[in-house]
């Protein structure tokens, strides 16, 4: 694909002397100038900070994508997500997502059972970090039918990383604000229900009733994002044998025998936290 330098310059204009732009509006002007630089099929920001819920700030789906996309993505099935991990640990640069994902993470369960059913092909983020422990993920989507980014597209994007970053820093300023609001309205919610544990996040809830050690849940974690045993030894600085016995244990202590009841559980606990859809087809792209 040829770049389009006049749609690209008119896309910049647009930024020019604005002192804001309201988040609609600024995830349009970033839609037309990567569209004048790469072909995709979808965009989608979002923001993450910490543990807590992303928060939507664009997306090009229809109402129908936008379900398994966004909003069912965001009940818990994020926590899963290599971008959500990278974003986290905050960590800038423009990445293909087979560069964050575990070492696994296309054989698991989670993957097999949900990601397949995006049908796309390849998703490309800018992971720009911001104050506050905040960092804003722009996602560019391709479908099978459309194939994977080209790396001569790939290196393109990759040079449009310092002009993206800079616009995100000055057209969404104050998402702390934002997630305060979130949090907020979560705790007054858990209040209203008589639970105060409703108002935690969905990281710290999902094990929380099922008497697994902080070990074994940290282990279940891992496995579900999609890292064999071997990984996660390395992370957890223990033998691959060490592992292997958390996770019989954990299996006997759920009364269960396979990866997929273990994702059955995790998803079926983040719809009894609340009136919140459970994810039944949620995802996000490989």
């Amino acid at each position: 694909m040829s770049i389009d330098l006049e749609a690209l310059f008119q896309a910049f204009d647009a930024t020019v002397g604005k002192p804001a732009m309201a988040d609609a509006e600024f995830g349009e002007t970033f839609r037309r100038m990567m569209a004048a630089l790469v072909r995709f099929d979808y965009v989608v920001v979002f923001a993450y900070r910490g543990k807590e819920r992303p928060i939507d700030l664009y997306s090009t789906f229809d109402p129908q994508e936008n379900v398994v996309f966004v909003t069912l993505y965001q009940v818990g099935p994020y926590l899963l997500d290599p971008f959500y991990h990278t974003a986290r640990a905050r960590r800038p640069g423009v990445f293909r997502m087979r560069e964050l994902a575990p070492d696994r993470f296309f054989s698991s369960e989670y993957y097999r059972s949900y990601y397949v059913q995006t049908g796309l092909a390849e998703e490309i983020g800018f992971f720009v970090t911001l104050d506050d422990d905040i960092t804003v993920v722009l996602s560019l989507m391709r479908r099978e039918k459309t194939g994977p980014f080209p790396p001569a597209e790939f290196a393109l994007l990759k040079k449009a990383e310092p002009l993206v970053a800079s616009l995100v820093r000055h057209f969404w300023p104050g998402l702390g604000a934002r997630f305060d609001a979130q949090r907020d309205a979560g705790m007054r919610t858990g209040r209203k229900r008589g639970a105060a544990a409703q108002a935690l996040q969905p990281a710290d809830t999902v094990w929380r009733d099922l008497k697994l050690t902080s070990r074994e849940t940290a282990i279940v974690d891992l496995v579900l994002q999609g890292h064999s045993s071997e990984s996660i030894g390395l992370r957890l600085n223990i033998s691959t044998g060490t592992v292997k016995v958390h996770r019989r244990n954990v299996y006997r202590k759920l009364g269960i025998s396979s990866q997929t009841q273990l994702l059955s559980i995790y998803l079926k606990t983040f719809g009894s936290t609340g009136d919140r859809p459970a994810p039944q087809s949620a995802a996000r792209s490989s």
